[in-house]
């Protein structure tokens, strides 16, 4: 499987294997890939998988994208190329052209995310057995999935129809959070649009996406 080694002044801080045929990257929580810095877009790239090739594409981002020093809009990776986004390095690796390269440890997709930065005066962050405890679902209401439950276990479940509307869903510390993330139709909250800013998620709150009516449920 190829992957993203994501450094900052040569000392590497992730590592993501790309398993998704989308694959995000960008400042925003819901991205796949997140940085948390002020000279990565919102959306800045995404990167998407076409049998063993990778294609990144930017995403009109406010300071570009650049692999091996040049300005790109979308190119074809090559093993060992180096993306550049502000200060941060991203090395592409594709194992199957280099079954030589040492393996290390890697950090699925959509598992990682920024630490969240919290307001002085505010709560500290949940502990871990607070968020052990924080078990939540979506209940499909409508549609050929009638009845079925997604669990909400990984950082970040995305939801919808890629083209048309698409949702995601990100753990927090204080409890989960719904924002739009792309397609034309906006999803909806107990019947008002969601924006590209998070809004908290409530037990027992009706979303709308896509046509299909779905229910949070927290334990």
């Amino acid at each position: 499987m190829p992957k993203m080694i994501v450094s900052i002044d040569g000392v590497v801080i992730k590592e993501v294997q790309l398993t998704k045929d989308r694959t995000t990257l960008g400042r925003r929580p819901y991205n796949d890939i997140v940085i948390d810095n002020l000279a990565v877009s919102g959306e800045h790239a995404v990167l998407q998988m076409m049998a063993s090739e990778v294609y990144l594409e930017d995403l009109n981002s406010t300071n570009g994208t650049y692999v091996n020093g040049k300005a790109v809009k979308k190119q074809l990776l090559q093993n060992n190329d180096t993306v550049e986004i502000g200060k941060y390095k991203i090395k592409y690796i594709n194992e199957a052209a280099n079954p030589g390269y040492e393996k290390t440890m890697i950090i699925k997709a959509g598992s990682i995310t920024a630490p969240p930065q919290r307001a002085e005066g505010a709560p500290a962050p949940a502990s871990a057995p607070e968020l052990a405890s924080m078990a939540a679902a979506i209940k499909v209401l409508s549609g050929a999935a009638a009845g079925r439950e997604v669990p909400l276990v990984k950082v970040v479940t995305t939801i919808g129809k890629p083209g048309v509307a698409v949702a995601a869903i990100t753990k927090r510390p204080h409890g989960f959070v719904v924002a739009h993330v792309e397609g034309a139709n906006k999803p909806t909250l107990n019947g008002a649009a969601i924006g590209a800013e998070p809004v908290t998620l409530k037990n027992g709150d009706l979303l709308e996406l896509a046509g299909t009516q779905m229910q949070f449920v927290q334990a």
